[in-house]
């Protein structure tokens, strides 16, 4: 019997609504196609990522036998990898894993140049806006401060609301605007931290916005759920955010839906596409699983093309087989299809590291409140501490 334990988180870091049912159904319809060789018995775990992960941690370091597949954050592979926690995808499964899959979500599996889990959907944050307030969407992010301050003075709705909590969103949203600014976190290697101008930059916007009238007051304490209200409240023109507000303002805001768009991600530079950062549930395999063979095999059937399609359309989740984005029926069930793959083709992946966690809460603690950020020493501060962190040297905040 197949117990197969998904995290239900789909986004960058934050609590972000997600059609539970999309995988229930899927471990169901494995099921029923298995006939008879593994049934699944899908288990939730618990909401936040802390607690998702801590579960997880706890079991696979007792090597708990009962867990054969797991949802794993696309952030947990290298940890989980060097832990021995998860096995590795060879020969044909690992064909089969990669054949037709987007790129860029296989990285967030890969570590060390072997693959330990593989997409079973993706994420990535669009530009929304309001086009009763703006003709065309603002290509930039200096474009964009520009319109809010344009229409504060006009007396109309003018914020840009994004994830500036401390927390997982937060390092998303700085990731972001450094590998658009043409940097990274960490070097290649995952050894030091890389940084340098391009993170300056990012920080820099962040401040900017932060400072200026396009700042929702609650900025500070803002994730994506915050966001997505915001927007339907009717307060705000432009929010960074998942697909799930989409099926959410039709729902809830009608009037207002008539007037919601979507648009790139704004870019840094004019001249180089931004690269917004991917999130998502990767599959993998348990290193103690008694079944592993018909493990590996499950998971495949979870992540293939009906099953991807259902969480897509269902519950809003990007698929991550490349065929889908130009399948005639599914882009008509998904309307912002085209705008999604096009992120993806270029996105960017959080830093790839077994130290991610104490990464993450590094960047997301010295960069708030984002109105208090001091750009280049910020960076300094965020660099030292990076160092430290892949030391295992020093407290993380």
């Amino acid at each position: 019997m197949m117990r197969s334990s998904l995290a239900q988180r789909p986004g960058s870091g934050g609590a972000v609504p997600v059609c539970a049912g999309a995988l229930d159904a899927a471990a169901r319809n494995c099921t029923r196609d298995a006939e008879g060789r593994y049934r699944i018995v899908y288990h939730k775990l618990p909401r936040t990522a802390d607690g998702q992960r801590q579960q997880l941690v706890r079991r696979l370091a007792a090597e708990d036998t009962a867990i054969d597949v797991m949802g794993l954050d696309v952030t947990w592979a290298p940890e989980f990898a060097e832990a021995g926690w998860i096995l590795p995808w060879t020969g044909e499964l690992r064909r089969r894993a990669e054949e037709g899959t987007l790129e860029v979500p296989l990285r967030t599996g890969t570590w060390k140049n072997r693959l330990y889990a593989v997409p079973y959907n993706t994420n990535t944050q669009l530009l929304w806006y309001r086009a009763d307030l703006v003709d065309e969407p603002p290509r930039t992010w200096a474009e964009m401060l520009t319109a809010a301050r344009r229409l504060a003075a006009e007396g109309k709705p003018h914020y840009v609301e994004v994830q500036g909590a401390q927390y997982e969103g937060l390092t998303v949203w700085f990731n972001t605007l450094v590998a658009s600014a043409g940097g990274s976190i960490l070097n290649a290697a995952a050894t030091a931290p890389a940084l340098g101008p391009p993170a300056v930059r990012a920080a820099g916007i962040m401040r900017d916005l932060a400072t200026s009238p396009a700042a929702d007051p609650s900025l500070p304490n803002q994730m994506e759920d915050q966001n997505r209200l915001a927007m339907e409240s009717g307060t705000a023109a432009f929010q960074l955010n998942y697909p799930f507000v989409h099926p959410s303002m039709k729902a809830n805001n009608p009037e207002l839906f008539r007037h919601l768009r979507w648009a790139p991600y704004p870019r840094v530079d004019a001249s180089r596409p931004a690269r917004p950062t991917i999130g998502g549930i990767d599959l993998a395999v348990g290193a103690y699983s008694r079944h592993p063979g018909l493990a590996f095999e499950a998971a495949l059937c979870l992540r293939n093309r009906e099953n991807q399609i259902a969480a897509a359309v269902d519950g809003g989740l990007p698929p991550t087989l490349r065929e889908l984005y130009s399948d005639p029926e599914f882009v008509r069930d998904y309307p912002f299809a085209d705008a999604i793959y096009q992120a993806l083709e270029n996105a960017s992946v959080r830093p790839q590291t077994p130290a991610y966690q104490n990464v993450s809460i590094v960047i997301a603690h010295t960069l708030s409140p984002p109105a208090a950020i001091d750009p280049r020493r910020s960076v300094e501060t965020i660099a030292g501490q990076i160092e430290d962190a892949l030391q295992s040297k020093g407290l993380i905040p």
